[in-house]
């Protein structure tokens, strides 16, 4: 098994600074555009992009991820060694701070701004609500996955010898 924590923790990177890099650009740029439109246009704009994501490379990316995380979160508790620590560390995170939040906290109001009428005055109220709830979550799913990369790198570093 040993052999394979290198290999596992390596994908782990990858995965994780793939959700790292959509979340950023959410917080600094996707969110911030969709405030300059009118509620019923970022909304929809919103509504398209939860309807598009959910595609087979966001779902390997994320869901990958999160296995990753979990594997080496047992590989970690069944066998421990070089790195295991820092790579149950960085699993840890990223299924709390990137699965948890989206789960408990982006989901719920993607799916509430889906089920509000367009254009309605509950629609603009839900897309101020949205816009102030969401992004901060979202800021933190970018924050947990960057450093849950961070962990994967140093376990990595730990449990492959480079010199």
């Amino acid at each position: 098994m040993a052999s394979v924590f290198p290999i596992l923790t390596f994908f782990a990177i990858l995965a994780a600074a793939l959700n790292a890099g959509l979340f950023f650009i959410f917080s600094v740029c996707i969110m911030a555009a969709f405030a300059r439109l009118t509620p019923a246009e970022g909304a929809a704009a919103m509504n398209a992009i939860n309807v598009v994501i959910l595609n087979p490379w966001f779902a390997t990316a994320f869901f990958g991820a999160a296995l990753l995380s979990l594997v080496l979160v047992v590989i970690d508790f069944l066998q421990g060694g070089a790195g295991g620590l820092l790579a149950a560390a960085g699993g840890m995170v990223f299924l709390v701070a990137v699965i948890g939040v989206t789960m408990v906290f982006n989901v719920p109001l993607n799916d509430a701004l889906a089920a509000t009428p367009a254009g309605s005055p509950e629609q603009a109220a839900l897309w101020q609500r949205y816009l102030d709830v969401w992004t901060p979550w979202n800021h933190a799913r970018t924050l947990g996955s960057l450093a849950a990369v961070g962990l994967f790198a140093l376990a990595f570093r730990q449990g492959v010898p480079l010199g």
